[in-house]
């Protein structure tokens, strides 16, 4: 990490449970929040967090995390909690399975 990278730091805890993605289907469509949904980036659906927050969700198979920008409502199924972009679902190495039980916080970056 760069020596002036901003650090992240935990504000709190969101409600834990499965994790989807979306990708292709919605590629170029408007999300809730007004911009286009591109599945290269690092975005993903929640029903009541502020458009814009930043969340680090962490696969608690394989431990792996990803910091998502929230950009639209979602996910439709109640079981789930979040649904990840195509890119977010790759970087947790989820896509082969679908879902995955996730630990969700929400996160600011300190200068």
């Amino acid at each position: 990490m760069a020596a002036n990278a901003p650090k992240l730091r935990v504000i709190g805890r969101i409600k834990s449970g499965l994790a989807s993605f979306y990708g292709k289907m919605f590629q170029g469509q408007p999300t809730a929040s007004g911009r286009p949904f591109d599945m290269h980036e690092l975005t993903a659906a929640h029903r009541t967090l502020p458009f814009g927050s930043k969340v680090r969700v962490t696969d608690l198979r394989n431990k792996r995390s990803v910091v998502v920008t929230i950009t639209d409502r979602g996910p439709v199924p109640d079981s789930r909690v979040i649904d990840l972009s195509l890119e977010a679902a790759r970087q947790l190495h989820m896509v082969n399975r679908g879902v995955t039980p996730v630990r969700l916080e929400l996160v600011a970056y300190d200068r």
